[in-house]
């Protein structure tokens, strides 16, 4: 039936973005979390992780790296990323951990004119920040 794995630098864009979602809402579960992916960026969401019971919802961005944006500010987004480096998924607080950051990116012209910045790579402080924010 599957004669041999999908090539993902291949995929289109659109389709990388579905591939991730199903790799991350994978790692999600074995966290305890179901996850239902948005048709649009509902208040900045791709998708949402439900825990099992019920009692927590995290409103998660997907991104391809570490990423911080303008209009995230003030909604709660959580933003997950795998690091092709490590094999390493990351989530985390985007307004708690841009305050980590803040003071390295907030002269850029990327975040001052285009109001995001990312990271082509895991520094060490990066590194360090996140280590707390890893999964599987």
């Amino acid at each position: 039936m599957f004669s041999e794995k999908v090539e993902y630098p291949k995929l289109n864009a659109r389709q990388k973005e579905i591939y991730n979602f199903q790799k991350a809402s994978a790692v999600f579960a074995d966290y305890g979390y179901t996850t239902i992916k948005l048709s649009d960026d509902w208040m900045g969401a791709d998708f949402l992780a439900i825990s099992f019971n019920g009692s927590k919802y995290l409103k998660i961005q997907l991104k391809s790296r570490l990423t911080f944006e303008k209009k995230y500010l003030g909604k709660d987004i959580f933003v997950c990323f795998y690091d092709k480096k490590s094999g390493t998924w990351y989530v985390y607080a985007h307004d708690e951990m841009l305050n980590s950051f803040i003071s390295g990116i907030e002269n850029s012209d990327s975040w001052k004119i285009s109001g995001g910045y990312s990271f082509p790579y895991l520094n060490d402080k990066a590194q360090k920040c996140l280590s707390q924010c890893a999964l599987g």
